[in-house]
């Protein structure tokens, strides 16, 4: 007698199974943190200064470098993450009411 088949994993489940919504591509993007503004910022130099470093490699040094700045030297990338923060809020903010008043508007026709 053939064995039955079995499948590994649960397999993929539909977008109605697993509850969760479709991202909006519309949907403001989340600020960025003081180290991502520092890491884009240092990227380049790093690879420059070690050619032919790995991926994961660049990361490492990113986050040594980090964690060796002192105070003053992050407070520019602090006040950057702050000032995105802001945008993201805002952008948040109108992003929420818009499809309120489009729903509004809809009714009333």
């Amino acid at each position: 007698m053939p064995k039955e088949k079995t499948t590994r994993g649960k397999g993929k489940a539909s977008k109605a199974d697993t509850g969760k919504k479709k991202k909006d591509p519309n949907a403001p993007k989340r600020g960025l943190s003081a180290y991502m503004f520092f890491a884009n910022d240092q990227r380049d130099k790093v690879r420059e200064e070690n050619p032919g470093i790995k991926f994961g490699e660049v990361g490492k040094m990113l986050g040594e470098r980090w964690k060796s700045l002192s105070e003053k030297q992050r407070q520019p990338y602090e006040a950057k993450a702050a000032a995105d923060k802001k945008r993201y809020e805002q952008e948040k903010e109108a992003y929420a009411n818009q499809p309120e008043e489009e729903e509004e508007e809809e009714e009333s026709d």
